[in-house]
């Protein structure tokens, strides 16, 4: 689950933010129709693969409990009972946050085009991309990860390089 960690959090600070961008649009800018949302939510639904809420919770409790047992080791069960009391409260959430998933999408989106990506999805080939992106975005981040490495070392080495040959010795 720890590929998961970073994209999740990277992907909720984005819609977080952008939901804060949301708020200081007119309101006539931020009405939409229900059938609007409703094919913007089944578009978010079907491709909520890796459950980013859940990851998001999970993640949040194991932080929690880290902090607060790293202060407080006396009290271990008493934070654990809590941690499971908070985990139950915000189970019931996760529509709340697809919404606000659903309301980004179809401000970025015409109806029409929502419908076209809902069935698009609901096909086969779409179903398998919606399933296989969590595996894929770990590979797609791995391949990142080698290209930035490499990237750093020899664009340092050029820019070095480049002042060398400039009369800096660097």
């Amino acid at each position: 689950m720890t590929f998961l960690k970073k994209p999740a959090s990277l992907l909720m600070a984005a819609l977080l933010s952008l939901a804060g961008l949301l708020v200081a649009l007119p309101a006539g800018a931020q009405e939409l129709a229900p059938e609007h949302l409703a094919v913007a939510r089944k578009y978010v639904e079907l491709t909520d693969k890796s459950g980013i809420y859940e990851v998001s919770l999970v993640k949040t409790a194991v932080d929690t409990m880290r902090t607060l047992i790293s202060q407080n080791p006396e009290i271990s069960k008493p934070v654990d009972d809590a941690i499971t009391k908070t985990l139950d409260e915000y189970k019931g959430k996760k529509g709340d946050l697809l919404d606000q998933f659903a309301r980004v999408y179809a401000l970025t989106f015409t109806i029409d085009e929502l419908q076209e990506i809902v069935k698009f999805y609901e096909s086969p080939v779409g179903a398998k991309l919606a399933t296989a992106n969590a595996t894929l975005n770990q590979s797609l981040q791995s391949v990142m990860q080698v290209f930035e490495t490499n990237l750093k070392a020899e664009f340092f080495a050029k820019v070095r390089a480049e002042l060398k040959a400039g009369g800096y010795d660097v």
